[in-house]
C-alpha cells in the first residue's frame, strides 16, 4: 500500500454569483480520503487562497471537521518505541498524548529512536516533554518493571 499525499485536482474560475461585477476567484480543489471513521469517505475541499468556501462528501461531521483540519494544519498521533534499559525487552512503546504536526513526524521519530529509558517505567509515564516544541507529551504506552538476570 502506497501512502498518497492530498492532491490538488481542480483549478476553476467562478463567479462571485449572479450579476457579480467583480472577476471570477480561482477556486482550487483539493481530495482527501477520511480516516475519522471506518466509512472513508471521498472528501473534496474547495478553497480560495488558504480560505475553505465548501466542503463535499462527507456522511458524518466528523468527516467535515476532519476535511477542515486536514486541509488548515494536517495532523497525525505518533506511536513507536524508544530504547529501554534493564527490561524483559529491548523497545518501549510509546505514543504522542496528541496528534502532532504531520510535516514533523519523521524528525520526531527520528529524535525518539535516539533516546534510552532505564526500567522501570509505568504505563502513562512521560518519556519526552515537549516533543520538537509542540507542546506535546510522549508517553509509554505500557509498563515494564526491571528484568530479573
Amino acid at each position: 500500500m502506497t501512502r498518497r499525499e492530498p492532491e490538488e485536482v481542480v483549478l476553476t474560475p467562478r463567479s462571485q454569483g449572479a450579476g457579480a461585477s467583480t472577476p471570477a476567484t480561482a477556486v482550487r480543489t483539493v481530495e482527501f480520503l477520511c480516516i475519522g471513521c471506518p466509512l472513508g469517505c471521498h472528501l473534496e475541499v474547495d478553497a480560495v487562497g488558504e480560505e475553505i468556501v465548501d466542503v463535499r462528501g462527507y456522511s458524518c461531521k466528523v468527516g467535515e471537521r476532519f476535511a477542515r483540519q486536514e486541509f488548515s494544519d494536517p495532523r497525525r498521533a505518533l506511536a513507536t518505541t524508544v530504547a529501554i534499559q534493564g527490561g524483559r525487552w529491548p523497545r518501549l512503546p510509546v505514543r504522542s498524548r496528541e496528534p502532532i504536526p504531520k510535516a514533523l513526524l519523521r524528525e520526531a521519530s527520528a529524535y525518539l529512536h535516539t533516546l534510552s529509558v532505564a526500567t522501570p517505567v509505568a504505563m502513562g509515564d512521560v518519556i519526552a516533554e515537549d516533543l520538537l516544541g509542540t507542546g506535546i507529551d510522549v508517553v509509554a504506552t505500557r509498563s515494564m518493571q526491571r528484568s530479573e538476570p
